[in-house]
């Protein structure tokens, strides 16, 4: 009987502590940190790795046989994508609905809107690839509905992810289309709204609902599933608002 008893102890605490490996869009780089802190109050023996990129790029890695369990994507289509080849193991929800903002190093005069990528004075714009990146998409999508994509397709500076997106636009461009999420990290207190940046106008652009599956190796561990949980609970919820995002 005590030999059942310690058995089903160890089988408990090899269930609540561990290691998961999850993919996250590189919008969500800025708050990462912030979720991992709080799911490891009431986790504190789980570790979370996290591999940033390209939600994309990270679908065909899950798709190639990355062992993640869990995939925080930068809109619906790619866990969308990975549910229909039952890969995903639940169907994709929205977590967060994220947005895009201008961003500059120098001052710029906002009042003008998406036409301000028009003047002369802004010679290269950073946006990620629209390819394997949601939000560069978006930002193209915003500038073909500005009616100036055609005046400003010349200037473009392509970046692999949204996070490379914003280190572009303060060095290797003269302004970029990035995630306002990461305007709200405290490693960007030095760019000031109305100064550096704003936030592009929402009508410009369809709304980007970020999306969260649970994936095949995520059926090896719990942990996963409290991360899941996790990540859709309030607490979470009010770290995703803080970021600048949408949440309902």
């Amino acid at each position: 009987m005590k030999k059942t008893v310690l058995s089903f102890l160890l089988t408990c605490l090899t269930l609540s502590a561990g290691e998961i490996n999850i993919a996250v869009a590189a919008n969500v780089s800025y708050a990462i940190d912030e979720l991992k802190a709080e799911f490891a109050k009431t986790h504190p023996d789980t570790k979370v790795t996290v591999t940033l990129g390209s939600s994309g790029k990270l679908t065909a890695q899950i798709k190639n046989g990355a062992p993640y369990g869990l995939f925080m994507a930068a809109n619906m289509k790619y866990p969308e994508s990975l549910y229909n080849d039952k890969i995903a193991t639940t169907k994709p929800v929205v977590y967060a609905q994220g947005a895009l903002a201008y961003l500059s190093d120098t001052k710029q005069d906002f009042s003008k809107g998406i036409d301000l990528l028009t003047d002369k004075k802004i010679k290269k714009i950073a946006v990620a690839n629209p390819k394997t990146a949601p939000y560069g998409k978006a930002a193209i999508e915003a500038m073909k509905n500005g009616n100036i994509y055609d005046k400003v397709e010349q200037k473009f500076v392509f970046a692999e992810s949204i996070s490379q997106t914003v280190t572009y636009a303060v060095t290797a461009a003269d302004i970029g289309l990035i995630a306002k999420s990461s305007l709200y990290s405290s490693k960007m207190k030095q760019y000031k709204k109305g100064i550096n940046w704003v936030a592009v106008d929402p009508k410009l652009y369809t709304p980007i609902k970020q999306g969260i599956v649970l994936l095949k190796d995520g059926n090896k561990n719990p942990e996963y599933k409290m991360f899941y949980d996790f990540i859709l609970s309030k607490k979470a919820k009010d770290i995703f608002t803080s970021y600048g995002y949408i949440v309902e």
